[in-house]
């Protein structure tokens, strides 16, 4: 079996859903999957409806893969040290100030300095009447491989500074999280004021977040609280924050910027392989099965395409826009969403979610989607399959974004054995 690497409990959920999925199919289905882990309660066919009941979509708290900067980490620190600096629930402060090196003015800002630091307590009376909670896929722009999914929950970061009343001169939010008193070791990310202050048509707000898959947000994963930026790469999503600036600066001053790295690009929306055989017989289907992550662009179609080692493409093509691929099965939303939630039921008012807690519309941008598709007639020889997507605008992976450093989406080739 050839395998994409992702955490282990993506792994898990994403086998659990594609195997009943062939189930469905009939003899073939069950032939293609003859790989996979299969159950003795699946030896009759099973429904679709019914294959997605197992899936437990989120990934639990301790599942997530993660991305950690801090010698010592943070979360790592003892006790004590945590509550000194503010790194515990009921110590935890944060900073909402003017930029000094700007000439942004502020009426009543929230500052360590002069004793009026925003506190925990005052973020939760605020989550009375403006918590949200929405679903979202954390991913690296430099990793092709999603690090989990989550529900996460918070409140929206313009209420935070609206209360500082805010005048004049204000381009940007600049904002950091504890560094261990190190200016190298200093983290920080920032984002236009417009997009803090609104929300485009369909997209989540900017969010102070306290709560994932309704738990407390652990200190490895950035809690207390850390910033939550849906849209984005989970570089914007700064753990353990600490400040957040407000500024006439209009230029971004991302610690990422320094490696080369597309600071404001959205998160795209590409195809990945979970599952396909390293070798398999001739006359019988292929599985071939994996996620898609939905960025901005949406989601209308994953699509593979098998061809023979030795059939060089054009180079005049390097995307393949003119090879014959065709359409996977987009697999729906799971009746059960696991992560840790009580007896996998989301809870209530989940963004663009019905009040029966299902999805407005599947797939859901900034999440994941399972696909898999079965590849049949395929003659011996040496193969490569590949996978893609196609976003709601028509348009094919990895387009319109295709370069580096602005998020991994570069089309994934696998290797396949067809014996005789």
């Amino acid at each position: 079996m050839k395998t994409q690497p992702l955490t282990s409990e993506l792994h898990r959920q994403h086998l659990e859903v594609t195997r009943r999925y062939f189930m469905q199919l009939g003899a073939v289905g069950i032939t293609a999957m003859s790989g996979l882990p299969l159950r003795a309660k699946d030896s009759d066919q099973a429904i679709l409806a019914d294959a997605t009941e197992d899936l437990e979509y989120l990934t639990h708290h301790n599942e997530f893969g993660t991305v950690e900067r801090g010698k010592p980490l943070p979360y790592k620190l003892p006790l004590e040290k945590r509550l000194e600096i503010g790194l515990e629930r009921k110590t935890w402060k944060l900073d909402v100030i003017a930029d000094p090196k700007s000439n942004t003015l502020m009426a009543s800002p929230f500052s360590r300095e002069k004793g009026n630091p925003f506190d925990f307590d005052q973020l939760l009376i605020l989550a009375k009447t403006h918590s949200v909670r929405f679903l979202k896929i954390m991913s690296c722009n430099n990793m092709s491989k999603p690090l989990g999914m989550g529900l996460w929950e918070g409140v929206p970061l313009r209420h935070v500074i609206w209360k500082t009343k805010p005048a004049a001169n204000i381009r940007r939010v600049f904002y950091y999280g504890h560094h261990n008193e190190d200016p190298k070791q200093l983290f920080q990310s920032s984002l236009p004021i417009g997009r803090v202050l609104e929300d485009p048509p369909g997209d989540h707000p900017i969010i102070l977040c306290y709560k994932l898959n309704g738990q407390w947000l652990s200190g490895r994963r950035g809690g207390p609280v850390r910033m939550l930026v849906p849209d984005a790469y989970g570089f914007k999503s700064v753990k353990w924050l600490k400040s957040v600036v407000l500024t006439n600066n209009h230029q971004a001053n991302d610690t990422y910027a320094s490696g080369n790295n597309d600071i404001d690009s959205w998160m795209k929306t590409m195809a990945r392989f979970i599952y396909l055989p390293g070798k398999e017989k001739a006359g019988l289907p292929i599985a071939a099965t994996g996620l898609a992550q939905v960025g901005v662009g949406g989601l209308s179609k994953v699509q593979v395409w098998i061809t023979p080692q030795d059939k060089p493409w054009p180079k005049d093509d390097p995307y393949f826009t003119k090879a014959p691929w065709q359409d996977a099965k987009i697999l729906p939303p799971p009746t059960n969403w696991g992560g840790d939630l009580p007896e996998g039921k989301l809870p209530a008012d989940v963004q663009f979610f019905t009040d029966e807690g299902k999805p407005k519309h599947w797939p859901m941008r900034y999440t994941i989607a399972h696909w898999a598709t079965l590849l049949k007639g395929v003659a011996p020889g040496q193969y490569d399959v590949y996978c893609r997507t196609i976003d709601s605008n028509g348009i094919a992976q990895p387009m319109p974004r295709p370069f580096r450093k602005s998020g991994g989406n570069k089309i994934q080739k696998s290797p396949i054995t067809v014996e005789g």
